[in-house]
């Protein structure tokens, strides 16, 4: 604790308690309130960013194997 205290009055580090608990809840309502759209706007999102980054990295590793850097 005496490392914190040099740098962060007690004031502070409660408010960087309260702070962080209070975003992280809030941070958590929101994902909850928006699941619906994450499945009706982002359906399949995470196969189509994976072939998607897949086809870029095959991409970047035939001109690197092509060009020869």
């Amino acid at each position: 604790m005496m490392f914190l205290n040099a740098f962060f009055s007690t004031g502070r580090i409660i408010f960087i308690i309260f702070f962080v608990i209070a975003f992280s809840a809030v941070l958590v309502w929101s994902y909850k309130k928006d699941t619906k759209n994450h499945e009706r706007y982002y359906k399949n999102a995470g196969k189509k960013v994976a072939i998607y980054g897949g086809i870029i990295i095959a991409i970047f590793v035939a001109l690197r194997i092509l060009l020869g850097n």
